[in-house]
């Protein structure tokens, strides 16, 4: 029998395929550490553009002192300033206007500088704070929801190789095993497990989507804010000079023609066989295959709703059963595998189990519930259960397929299906089957056989279904008459 291996599949089985794995391999943060790693990238560039305004605001300032030591040069008074007419037009007056325009132009520095750090500089700082707060949005967000889906893909990974080795294991132990342990009910734990791993998963998917499609509005922003700040910084430095204000104008004219959704677009391109794409379908558990799925132990051999009388209110109530190829008549309340986790309410181990006749619409089965392992088991009691089927047919497939797997059978008949008086044109269970092992026809071994009635003493019991049941029709007829060596199925008292 094949091991359960971890499945591998690319994302293009996620999009298109309709056989999926029920663990995928790719990795579920991937989306999350891309986009991540772009608002790093994002954040690096803001923080280059704070250093260029950071250096550029330092510059100035530098500029400004230097231009103070370009003002001590031409310091007042001249010397053999005498020389010179102090009036204005002059020498000493051409002077002064050198004075007071490097004044000017140090003062301007300063200017700048201030400019730069109180205004220019602080909508850089801000974007760069605004794509922090986005990154640990992104890590709060995508990022937890990411975890939990791994924690529940793993989960489901887990009762998947449970399933493999007890699956494993069937064949060689003769299909006997504990009712926890049946491959048939651990089968629909998984699918219990894998449906709340495809929930996280389809959380998750929606979470990456929105947050796919707020990246693009963000980035917009982002290069909103750059083109505004760079517009500021160009206002600032464009009264430096002309020359100046034509470098620095090819510079923001350059950020300028940058679309809003150019970079964006880009990005797209370059990572489409990563980023899912919003058209593809959500995951389904129907498109899914694992691990020792359709294995011949997780079939029931059959299933369906039986009425089961109560032991107190004495009423029937309607549940699901299944015989498995375990050997186990399992009960559950519904056959829903998604709405809670479907552990079986009773788990009769048919072998250990007398199954009585079947009449009508109804038949027994007495037996010990060990759905709660081995030991409750030890502790659990015999009870007779009475079942009810939908219809007569139904209830005679339901008793073949319970007395294929059973340990003991019984003609005992169900409670109210003992007849009252004998009928004359009708056998005698006992002398049904000397008709049929002997030969010899109805009407020549008529005899008056002993009425079948409820509450048979568990003497009468018979180990196979080979072994007829005679203590209670003791009849001169049935006492000369070999036993029978087989049983008809599905015909109250023949066995």
């Amino acid at each position: 029998m094949a091991s359960p291996t971890s499945p591998t599949v690319g994302r293009a089985a996620t999009n298109g395929s309709v056989d999926e794995d029920a663990v995928p391999g790719e990795d579920s943060s991937e989306v999350t550490k891309l986009f991540a790693e772009r608002l790093q990238a994002w954040k690096h560039a803001v923080a280059y553009l704070e250093d260029y305004i950071t250096a550029t605001e330092k510059t100035n300032h530098a500029h400004g002192k230097e231009y103070e030591r370009v003002l001590k040069t031409v310091k007042d008074p001249l010397k053999e300033g005498h020389h010179f007419d102090q009036s204005l037009g002059g020498i000493a007056g051409m002077f002064e206007n050198i004075r007071s325009n490097t004044q000017g132009i140090s003062n301007q520095h300063y200017e700048t500088a201030k400019q730069l750090k109180g205004q220019v500089l602080p909508t850089f700082d801000r974007l760069h704070t605004e794509i922090k707060n986005k990154s640990k949005e992104l890590a709060k967000g995508a990022g937890k929801q990411s975890k939990a889906v791994d924690k529940a893909r793993a989960l489901t990974q887990k009762h998947i190789e449970h399933l493999g080795t007890h699956t494993a294991t069937f064949d060689s132990t003769g299909g006997r095993m504990t009712a926890t342990d049946d491959p048939y009910v651990l089968q629909r734990g998984v699918l219990f497990r894998l449906n709340r791993q495809i929930q996280e998963e389809n959380n998750n998917r929606q979470d990456l989507i929105s947050v796919q499609n707020s990246f693009a509005q963000f980035e917009a922003h982002v290069i909103q804010t750059i083109q505004h700040g760079l517009a500021q910084f160009m206002q600032v430095v464009n009264t430096q000079c002309d020359q100046t204000k034509a470098m620095y104008g090819d510079m923001v004219g350059a950020s300028q023609k940058i679309p809003l959704d150019f970079e964006w677009n880009g990005f797209v391109d370059r990572n489409n066989t990563i980023l899912i794409d919003p058209n593809a379908p959500p995951r389904s558990v129907s498109n899914i295959n694992f691990p020792n799925q359709d294995h011949r132990s997780t079939k029931p051999i059959i299933a369906g709703s039986l009425e089961r009388k109560g032991k107190i209110m004495r009423g029937y109530d309607t549940n699901y059963y299944v015989v498995t190829p375990s050997k186990f008549l399992h009960e559950y309340k519904t056959d829903d595998n998604f709405a809670k986790d479907p552990v079986p309410e009773m788990s009769l181990y048919l072998p250990d189990c007398v199954v009585g006749a079947v009449s009508g619409q109804k038949f027994n089965v007495k037996g010990k519930d060990v759905s709660k392992g081995k030991l409750g088991n030890s502790f659990s009691m015999n009870h007779e259960l009475a079942f009810k089927a939908h219809t007569a047919d139904s209830a005679t497939q339901w008793h073949q397929a319970i007395m294929q797997a059973c340990g003991k059978l019984t003609g005992e008949l169900p409670a109210g299906s003992t007849p009252t008086s004998p009928v004359a044109d009708k056998m005698s269970p006992v002398s049904s089957i000397n008709s049929r092992t002997t030969g010899t026809p109805a009407a020549d071994a008529r005899q008056p056989a002993a009425l079948q009635t409820e509450g048979l003493s568990k003497t009468n019991s018979v180990t196979s279904p080979g072994t007829a049941n005679t203590a209670s029709a003791a009849t001169p007829a049935s006492a000369t008459t070999p036993a029978p060596t087989s049983g008809v199925a599905g015909e109250p008292g023949k066995y």
